[in-house]
């Protein structure tokens, strides 16, 4: 067996069908959309070679609008890390401290994350109806109509709007990774802490989030990364409007393949939220290395 494992030519085979799923999932569309993105494309007819004019055109022209998509989806990343994260860490530092029905309160803020996207943007369609829906309804109840909205169609609250479900959905799976983290510092740094007096937040803060740091770059990176991938929900509730104002990267991108049949552009979009993601998970660990 030893000889088998110190053979590379018996590794790599083993290795060749994992390696190959990848390519042919992650790599190969990643060199196709760069190759279409240096042409002009209909997506039926001929292919027009057009060097990096599509990637002059997305930050020059304001027909195309990548900019305002893309300053709305750093936004929601900024949301994202100063408001969603913040959160998910206080309940798991909470749900740490091995409480009463812990394993319930787990099951609960992490059922979002098992639901459909698109049930749960139809879910807050209803909520945020400007008729019906239960938002407004309570407003109203408590003598707070002159604050009802049509939360979805007003340019001001509609990206405010969005980024509520977002939050609600996915702040159960980054308390899950952080609860991990929470769980396997070792007892007896705790009781050690508590030996010399720490209190709760100083040992969470001198203990836990040192050990945990880790995993909070991990949560960082995924809350970047997805509210720059951010389609679905956004597509289900506002499909990017009213007036562009919850338009991001995706949307766009969807619009410009399907809708103005534009595929050189679409794909440009396509090759520019990789670079991002990969830009900002770079930046994330050269931060989070620095602070070690």
């Amino acid at each position: 067996m030893k000889r088998l494992y110190s053979n590379k030519f018996y590794i790599l085979v083993f290795l060749l069908p994992a390696l190959l799923l990848f390519c042919g999932v992650l790599i190969a569309p990643i060199i196709t959309s760069l190759y279409y993105s240096f042409f002009n494309w209909n997506g039926i007819g001929a292919k027009a070679f057009i060097g990096l004019a599509n990637y002059k055109e997305l930050f020059t022209s304001n027909s195309i609008g990548f900019l305002r998509a893309l300053r709305n989806s750093l936004l929601l990343a900024a949301l994202s890390v100063f408001l969603q994260l913040p959160l998910a860490l206080a309940l798991a530092l909470t749900l740490g401290k091995k409480i009463k029905g812990e394993r319930t309160f787990l099951s609960v803020y992490f059922m979002p994350v098992l639901i459909s996207t698109v049930v749960i943007g139809q879910l807050w369609l209803k909520i945020y109806n400007p008729d019906y829906g239960v938002l407004n309804v309570l407003l109203r109840s408590i003598g707070l109509e002159k604050w009802t909205k049509v939360w979805l169609g007003t340019k001001e609250t509609a990206l405010g709007a969005v980024f509520v479900p977002t939050l609600w959905q996915y702040v159960g799976y980054h308390m899950l990774l952080l609860y991990a983290g929470v769980k396997s510092v070792p007892p007896e740094l705790r009781e050690a802490a508590m030996l010399d007096g720490a209190t709760d937040g100083q040992i969470n803060r001198f203990v836990v989030l040192p050990y945990i740091k880790p995993i909070i770059r991990i949560s960082v990176i995924f809350a970047i990364t997805g509210s720059l991938k951010s389609f679905d929900l956004i597509y289900v509730l506002t499909n990017g409007g009213p007036l562009h104002s919850t338009e991001v990267p995706s949307t766009l991108m969807i619009n410009m393949l399907f809708l103005r049949n534009r595929y050189g552009m679409g794909s440009t979009i396509a090759v520019m939220l990789i670079i991002l993601c990969f830009g900002f998970a770079l930046l994330i660990n050269a931060i989070f290395k620095e602070e070690d």
